[in-house]
Order: C-alpha cells, then sequence, then structure tokens
C-alpha cells in the first residue's frame, strides 16, 4: 500500500526545498539509526486508529495488551466502507508498531514503493498492513495473534 505522507517525507529528504536551496541529504542506507528512527515514528501514528479506540475508551499505548483489546472492539468501521481501508492500514501498522518495540531484533524493513513490512530477527517477513486490512475487513487474523506468532519466532 502505498503511504503518500511517508513519500512526501521521503523525497523532502532527498531533494531541494522549494527555493533550490537543498535540503540534507538522504541516508545512504534504510538501516541507517536515524532514519530507521524517524520511519518508525512516523509508522507509529496511526492517527484514525488512535481516534476510534479512543472514541471506544481505549487508549493504544503500544502493549501486546492493547492489541487484544481491539481485537475485542466491536467493529463499528465496517459500517463506512470509505473508513475501513484507512482503519486496517493504521491497524496494521499499529501492529507492526508494537512488533518493532517488543520483540527483540524486529525492524520495520520498506519495500520497493514504499511498503512497510516488518522483519523477524529469524529473517521471516510479516506483512503487518494486510494483516491490519483482513483484520479490519473481517476480523482475522486477531492482531493479539499475529503478535504472538512474531514474538514466537
Amino acid at each position: 500500500m502505498n503511504i503518500p505522507f511517508l513519500d512526501s517525507w521521503l523525497k523532502r529528504l532527498g531533494g531541494d526545498q522549494e527555493d533550490g536551496t537543498p535540503t540534507q541529504a538522504a541516508p545512504q542506507r534504510v538501516d541507517d539509526p536515524a532514519y530507521a528512527a524517524t520511519v518508525a515514528e512516523l509508522l507509529a501514528e496511526c492517527e484514525l486508529l488512535r481516534v476510534r479506540a479512543g472514541e471506544a475508551g481505549l487508549a493504544l499505548d503500544d502493549s501486546p495488551d492493547s492489541l487484544a483489546a481491539l481485537d475485542q472492539l466491536p467493529p463499528r468501521w465496517r459500517e463506512d466502507p470509505e473508513e475501513l481501508p484507512w482503519l486496517g492500514n493504521d491497524a496494521g501498522l499499529y501492529l507492526g508498531t508494537v512488533i518493532v518495540r517488543r520483540v527483540p531484533g524486529a525492524h520495520w524493513r520498506l519495500r520497493p514503493g514504499g511498503h512497510p513490512v516488518v522483519e523477524l530477527a529469524s529473517g521471516r517477513t510479516v506483512n503487518v498492513v494486510e494483516a491490519g486490512l483482513d483484520w479490519a475487513v473481517a476480523g482475522a487474523p486477531e492482531l493479539s495473534l499475529v503478535y504472538a506468532e512474531a514474538a514466537e519466532a
């Protein structure tokens, strides 16, 4: 899935400002710690999901327990077909954020085209956005189960 704000941010890193002066150079490697931290921060925003969870009385604290709590929410978002893919995308990014912050050795990888996935220490890749979209549409797989599988890998 294409993430417009990430595309804009990546272009700003390597291009010129509107007045023609150069911006700071883009990191040469995706695994550059400063680059990785900035990408992780952007992906962790998940604003729509955090708002909808807050409206349901759930504060998302980037913990595995919050994933289980999300799994228990009534899926009212399914009533809005325009919001559904955005919420699913956010759910996937939130799932990835929890995995990256809680599972040793897990980190974000950007596939060509800017598609974010989580790579585990074992080398296994978790397509968290796809899992989040499936969860939003069908309720399965549960986010907490995807996390548990990643934590065991």
